[in-house]
């Protein structure tokens, strides 16, 4: 398995309205490589798309990127010339996330229909589709099952050597199968069925269940002629918490969850412990499953701090 460089994001839904270019640039001087939008109508209280335009106006070396966009939200000609914006604008820092849609309460709040997973993840395929032509030819045709667009035209000076990295979250064998053939970066997530995080959630990221979504990602990956070890794996962190005093931490999230100390201590959604704990967890996860990619919450501050201290400076680039 080949092994990609440790690097961390942070995932915030907005930022200080009166301080937003200072939360920004802190967020880069601490050392994270990214931060990330979700693209949620309750979660994501800025408009995402807007609020990296502004991120990336004020920032130098910081990526910006969506975790990720709603297939359902917008039709795939828009993304394709979002995403192509925001990476001119950037200077090329921008990570286009777009997955197949999964809560439930963006479709009831919107008035949109929500279809079952495989009719979505269908959409989420044409769409890619559509995107990678519109990014490197000059106009794209395709008639699909759900997506018809005719002789459509980018018209914006996007070098088609470097598009955006696509990024696609996933943890059914659908969903990474579309990863397999679309992404650069692929997020190894949980299962979503019911349309909203519960207390079952975490179970669907046992180390036996990680192997083999990344196992699906794989022979998906393979199939489509494309090198599996290209493929940039990504975890999306729900608590950190860098202390010598994780007992009272761990019972908190088992109370919340079910979930006994050593699935907790397992599971790639929680990072609890020493730095010295925390740092070995994520290098020996990185040599059993090929997770490099750490994003974490981006709502406290002080313990976004103290983990780019311990945990970010000394392992980011290794």
């Amino acid at each position: 398995m080949s092994t990609h460089p440790f690097r961390f994001g942070v995932q915030v839904s907005n930022l200080p309205a009166s301080n937003w270019r200072e939360r920004a640039r802190k967020i880069e001087a601490l050392g994270y490589a990214t931060l990330f939008v979700p693209d949620h109508f309750s979660a994501s209280l800025w408009d995402p798309t807007t609020m990296l335009g502004g991120v990336a106006a004020v920032t130098e070396h910081l990526k910006v990127g969506t975790l990720v966009y709603g297939i359902d939200y917008r039709h795939p000609v828009i993304y394709a010339r979002q995403a192509a914006t925001l990476q001119i604008i950037s200077n090329g820092r921008h990570e286009f996330g777009l997955g197949a849609g999964w809560m439930v309460e963006d479709y009831q709040w919107a008035g949109l229909h929500y279809d079952r997973p495989s009719i979505r993840i269908e959409r989420l395929d044409e769409a890619l589709t559509i995107i990678r032509s519109m990014w490197s030819n000059e106009t794209t045709t395709f008639s699909g099952k759900h997506y018809q667009v005719t002789e459509v035209p980018l018209k914006l000076e996007l070098d088609p050597a470097t598009p955006p990295p696509i990024l696609i979250g996933g943890g059914g064998r659908k969903l990474l199968g579309v990863a397999g053939r679309h992404a650069d970066i692929v997020g190894i997530n949980p299962m979503l069925p019911e349309g909203r995080i519960t207390a079952e959630t975490p179970l669907d990221m046992t180390p036996e269940r990680m192997t083999e979504k990344i196992e699906w990602l794989r022979c998906a990956a393979e199939d489509a002629g494309r090198d599996f070890d290209a493929i940039e794996l990504n975890a999306l962190v729900f608590t950190i918490a860098v202390t010598d005093d994780s007992k009272p931490i761990y019972e908190l999230i088992a109370s919340s969850t079910g979930l006994s100390r050593d699935q907790i201590v397992d599971s790639p959604l929680f990072l609890v412990g020493s730095a010295d704990e925390i740092t070995d967890k994520l290098e020996q996860r990185r040599e059993q499953t090929g997770i490099s990619y750490i994003v974490v919450q981006g709502d406290d501050m002080a313990q976004l701090e103290l983990f780019a201290e311990h945990v970010v400076v000394p392992l980011a680039g290794r």
